[in-house]
């Protein structure tokens, strides 16, 4: 990877770990796509690693919303559905991940985008662990789902609750994906140079979450999804 194409991701993981931070919900889908079309190689593994710290910080700075009942519920399917997630990464070419990472990222966001109102119930929970167990293992993007889920709750709610669930669920894939050689050391050490763009649009986050326009953020974050899943599969 080159400077540029560095300097590049940087921005990309700090403005995707701020909105993520503020919303709730983005880090996947504006990174996975940018990801994919400078190194499809990083995928998924960078992007999961790189969640690691970030939720880890919304799920502690919001511990006090978080819906313990719907994490519970929504961590057992996803962890149930992980090895799938694998087994559908083994499935695809290589040369074909990008075109199933963006075609991922399209149907995600107007999946979010289409969603009526709904009050969630232990299906809703359960589904949405499932689809997330098997896109994020295997791409990298696993929110959508559980934003339907969440989208009408307390925004405090949704970022608590998507974070612990993200976060056992990543170090689940992860453990798996190097455990079956579809991961590599040297994986983890893009995430690990990039922490510091991680850490700035974190603590940036912190200072907008509370008075944010929760509802034109997600309407951004999905705009975003969409052009560069589009761009994603057009080029790959």
């Amino acid at each position: 990877m080159s400077t540029g194409e560095l300097v590049v991701l940087a921005v990309t993981v700090a403005v995707a770990a701020f909105v993520q931070g503020s919303s709730g919900l983005g880090f996947a889908l504006i990174v996975a796509p940018v990801a994919g079309i400078l190194d499809p190689g990083l995928l998924p593994v960078f992007v999961l690693m790189a969640m690691i710290p970030l939720n880890a910080y919304v799920a502690w700075r919001e511990r006090a919303a978080l819906d313990l009942r719907g994490a519970g519920w929504i961590i057992a399917a996803r962890l149930a559905a992980t090895p799938a997630g694998l087994a559908l990464l083994w499935l695809i070419p290589d040369r074909s991940l990008g075109l199933f990472v963006g075609a991922a990222t399209v149907l995600a966001a107007v999946a979010s985008l289409a969603a009526p109102a709904f009050t969630p119930g232990r299906a809703a929970y359960i589904g949405a662990g499932a689809v997330t167990g098997l896109t994020e293992t295997a791409t990298g993007v696993g929110g959508p789902p559980l934003a339907l889920v969440y989208q009408h709750r307390p925004p405090a709610e949704l970022r608590s609750t998507v974070a612990v669930c993200f976060l056992v669920g990543e170090v689940a894939s992860l453990g798996l994906l190097f455990a079956t050689g579809k991961g590599q050391p040297a994986d983890l050490g893009w995430a690990v140079l990039l922490l510091p763009a991680i850490g700035a649009g974190a603590w940036a986050s912190r200072l907008v979450h509370r008075r944010l326009d929760a509802r034109r953020m997600r309407l951004s974050v999905l705009g975003f999804a969409l052009v560069s899943g589009l761009v994603l599969m057009l080029g790959a």
